[in-house]
């Protein structure tokens, strides 16, 4: 442990959060007085910065729209030990940002996920969201092999060395499922701990798009996925083909066998083919799970080159 306090750091992505953004400012300056709460202002329309500023935020800007963009920018921008990570819409209970902190210190973790918990007696979800939230959470689940409970959640709290060696490529709201990836693969430290999440203050606007969101999401899963875990991607492919191609070519040989002719040459060059193309497939998956192989150990290399959090009992 360093002698000195770690340096804890807010990250508070915005855009047209006027009505908002001074309350969620004012609760995590009170909840960990210590912390420097950074509002970074993503072309808002409205008075976004001046009231982030007035409540005692350091504001700053990013240009590019989307969330992605902006914590690409703020983990490349600020050097601290802990990173708190929270929207700007004042959906999520700031007073749990000490707890958060604390388990992160604790582990020491690299990753805690805030998982919401509604406090009010009528859903805060958008209609839709929570199904699809759901629903996304089952297939990271399988298809990555670790259970996660709310992979979209916006609460996080992160060490240095997770920030650092995070790659952040995605640009919308597909950031948190990058995250969560990332910490899966990465095998890193973490840990999930229940935050509140309440309805959005009268007169603000959500800026989610269920629809358009979840297909970026489900882009970005099947992007991981071919990327990731390029095996059973390019595997499964070959399997799905080389299934076809037995369904053809089957007929074809159990014909050539009996009469010793080929009477449905179309189909027989159809299916070897195809054939050739499953085991396309699989030579390609092999030579990209070596690729994969080479990209885990720089990562993993990358991750310790930077200290581990603070620990603390």
């Amino acid at each position: 442990m360093t002698e000195q306090s770690p340096r804890i750091v807010a990250i508070v992505p915005c855009y047209n959060e006027e009505i908002a953004i001074a309350k969620v400012v004012t609760d995590l300056r009170n909840a960990v007085p210590e912390m420097t709460v950074y509002v970074y202002d993503n072309n808002s329309s409205d008075r976004t910065s001046e009231v982030a500023r007035a409540a005692g935020a350091l504001v700053r800007t990013e240009s590019r729209k989307g969330k992605g963009n902006v914590v690409r920018r703020a983990f490349s921008d600020i050097d601290a030990d802990i990173y708190l990570l929270i929207d700007g819409d004042d959906t999520y209970d700031a007073s749990a940002a000490p707890g958060m902190i604390a388990t992160l210190m604790s582990g020491p973790y690299d990753h805690v996920l805030g998982v919401r918990t509604e406090e009010t007696t009528t859903s805060a979800y958008r209609p839709g969201h929570a199904l699809g939230n759901r629903a996304f959470n089952r297939l990271t689940s399988r298809l990555f092999g670790e259970d996660v409970s709310d992979m979209l959640s916006g609460y996080r709290v992160f060490s240095r060395r997770f920030v650092k060696s995070f790659p952040a490529l995605s640009r919308e709201f597909e950031i948190e499922t990058e995250l969560t990836v990332h910490s899966v693969n990465l095998r890193v430290p973490q840990i999930e701990v229940p935050v509140g999440f309440q309805d959005r203050p009268a007169g603000s606007e959500s800026k989610l798009r269920t629809y358009h969101d979840g297909m970026r999401i489900l882009r970005l899963l099947a992007e991981l996925v071919q990327y990731e875990r390029p095996m059973a991607f390019f595997g499964f492919i070959a399997g799905l083909l080389m299934a076809i191609a037995l369904i053809l070519g089957i007929p074809v040989v159990v014909e050539f066998a009996n009469t010793h002719y080929v009477r449905r040459f179309p189909t027989a060059f159809l299916a070897a083919s195809i054939m050739v193309m499953a085991m396309l497939s699989f030579a390609v998956g092999l030579v990209l799970n070596g690729v994969l192989r080479a990209r885990e150990e720089a990562a993993r290399l990358e991750y310790l080159r930077h200290p581990a959090p603070p620990f603390k009992d």
